[in-house]
């Protein structure tokens, strides 16, 4: 999580504390404001922190700056956690339960003595929480099933922040006298959405080395101690077990390989002896094997059919088109012109900006005014960096199927993503007649975020996810593999299946910023997982092809 993200967490937690307990509603307020005004601020807070420039925001004042200090120093708030000691221990839980603010949880906790998720549970079992005024029995049903999904969610990590606690830690064992190779295994090296547990493969010199240099880092737990391969859980402030996979050099391969996995694909697999190979190749080759990339080594290879089993060829260098994305037009954090810059950087050839449409007034979605507006910046930005800039739109569906624009405006897009963001409640028949009359809109272009899904976070609606693929490979709409770490959504184990209809994919970044760009490649890690080959691809195109794409339907004026 970034220092951002961990302090408008932190910010907000204290301030709902402080409500729990009572405390000035003026500092509260404060500090609630502070978190949206650090919400609203791109540039890097922690280094606004070392150069003093924190103290120029309107909004942060010195307590909260102190609060920011301590956090970035220390890793932790002493005045959080004292007051953190004066709150029963199990309130913080339920305060994270959907649904459930500062007022009604002191309520519960007054009324009905609910200390913590235990006795939440309970009482909603009980049916003693429809009694308390405000609560009736569908709320004891969604908080039940909301403390379910907390339960379990506890126990996963989604990839980029597990990648990213990982990364850490290799880059410090890098550095041991005792390192001869490391790098992950297990769920990471698969490009897992999210990850149980952090494994990674250690190749040592000495084991007793190793372990006296490790302890200075780290407390650890020896879990193994068959002399072979010795796993070491260390703590690192992760929510999620981290293992450290000893092996000596000869039998690093072929320890990679087992742990490697998944479980599902290696029961397909004939054991290996512990021979002393040189890469991974090699051990396929003795099973007369082709070379199987380790993101597609789950069930799902085994069955599909032998077609669609050849490695993905995807790669970051295969992308020229970037074509969902945000600006500042909507709810982007920057500029087309900035954004333009950082996608050049990255090494996209051209452009189609989707701001939100005119009903998704929470994220300052476009009126036909606006949008009109749009083309001379649009204009302006492509003959400035000499790039093309398709002039496109991320269109909400309607509860009834309907773009949010008349058909006769849709004409001034070049480009639409058709993207469900309201009314997540319908039943899967209506969920799913309602994105296939989108689908069947002949300016849509591509299904975004098809499932709704935020990770850990939010389950997809409702929807019979087949035959909304049948749609878009009948309809010739492009499905999108929406590349943010906190969806990855159309889910990988799906991909097989609109691969076999003959479906096109896009993946892209719906960056909101020019750094959120970057998270074009945990898409691309998505759809190699499913076999995706460039050509199957439409970011993929030559800016030609891109456009024999965008008026295979309707005649368009590019």
């Amino acid at each position: 999580m970034s220092f951002k993200k961990e302090a408008i967490k932190q910010i907000n937690l204290f301030a709902d504390l402080m409500e729990f307990n009572g405390a000035n509603s003026f500092k509260i307020n404060a500090f609630r404001g502070a978190a949206n005004t650090l919400r609203s601020i791109d540039e890097d807070i922690e280094s606004m922190l070392h150069d003093g420039s924190i103290t120029n925001i309107k909004g942060i004042g010195k307590g909260i700056q102190a609060f920011l200090y301590d956090l970035s120093d220390n890793g932790i708030v002493k005045e959080l956690d004292e007051l953190s000691v004066s709150i029963p221990e199990g309130i913080i839980d339920i305060l994270q339960i959907r649904g459930l603010g500062v007022k009604k949880v002191k309520l519960i906790y007054e009324t009905l003595g609910v200390k913590n998720i235990n006795d939440l549970a309970e009482v909603c079992l009980s049916n003693k929480l429809s009694e308390v005024k405000g609560f009736t029995v569908k709320s004891e049903y969604t908080i039940l099933d909301e403390i379910e999904k907390q339960s379990k969610n506890k126990l996963f990590m989604r990839y980029n922040r597990a990648e990213h606690l990982g990364a850490q830690l290799i880059n410090k064992l890098l550095e041991f006298e005792s390192c001869l190779k490391v790098e992950f295994t297990g769920e990471i090296r698969r490009k897992m959405e999210v990850i149980s547990k952090i494994e990674i493969i250690y190749s040592v010199n000495s084991r007793e080395n190793f372990k006296s240099e490790l302890i200075n880092l780290y407390k650890y737990n020896e879990l193994d101690g068959d002399g072979s391969i010795k796993i070491m859980q260390v703590e690192m402030g992760a929510n999620i077990p981290v293992y450290l996979i000893l092996t000596d050099e000869k039998d690093y391969y072929s320890t990679l390989f087992t742990t490697t996995g998944s479980a599902e694909f290696m029961e397909k697999i004939d054991a290996i002896d512990d021979e002393n190979f040189e890469n991974e190749e090699q051990i396929f080759d003795t099973m007369n094997i082709p070379f199987i990339i380790p993101e597609m080594r789950e069930q799902e290879y085994w069955n599909a059919p032998e077609q669609f089993r050849t490695n993905s060829n995807l790669v970051k260098d295969n992308f020229n088109g970037m074509l969902h994305f945000h600006t500042t037009q909507s709810d982007g954090a920057n500029t087309l012109l900035e954004m333009a810059k950082g996608a050049l950087d990255f090494g996209y050839k051209y452009l189609a900006v989707c701001d939100h449409s005119k009903s998704a007034f929470y994220a300052n979605g476009l009126t036909e005014e606006r949008v009109l507006k749009q083309k001379d910046e649009i204009k302006l930005v492509s003959n400035k960096l000499g790039i093309k800039i398709y002039h496109g739109v991320e269109s909400d569906i309607l509860k009834d199927g309907s773009l949010d624009y008349s058909d006769e405006f849709l004409h001034n897009f070049d480009f639409l993503v058709a993207s469900v963001h309201s009314i997540f409640g319908l039943t899967e028949e209506e969920m799913t007649s309602r994105i296939i009359k989108a689908i069947e809109n002949p300016h849509t272009d591509v299904l975004g975020h098809p499932t709704g899904r935020l990770l850990l976070a939010r389950d997809s609606y409702k929807l019979n996810i087949e035959k909304v693929i049948e749609a878009c490979a009948k309809n010739d709409v492009a499905i999108e593999i929406n590349a943010s770490p906190h969806r990855l959504d159309l889910d990988w184990r799906n991909i097989y299946f609109a691969r076999e209809l003959g479906c096109k994919f896009a993946i892209n970044p719906d960056a909101h910023s020019v750094k959120g760009i970057e998270e074009t490649l945990f898409g691309i890690n998505i759809a190699r997982k499913g076999g995706i080959q460039k050509n199957e691809v439409i970011n993929c195109y030559s800016e030609e092809k891109f456009e024999e794409y965008l008026t295979r339907k309707i005649n368009r004026i590019i």
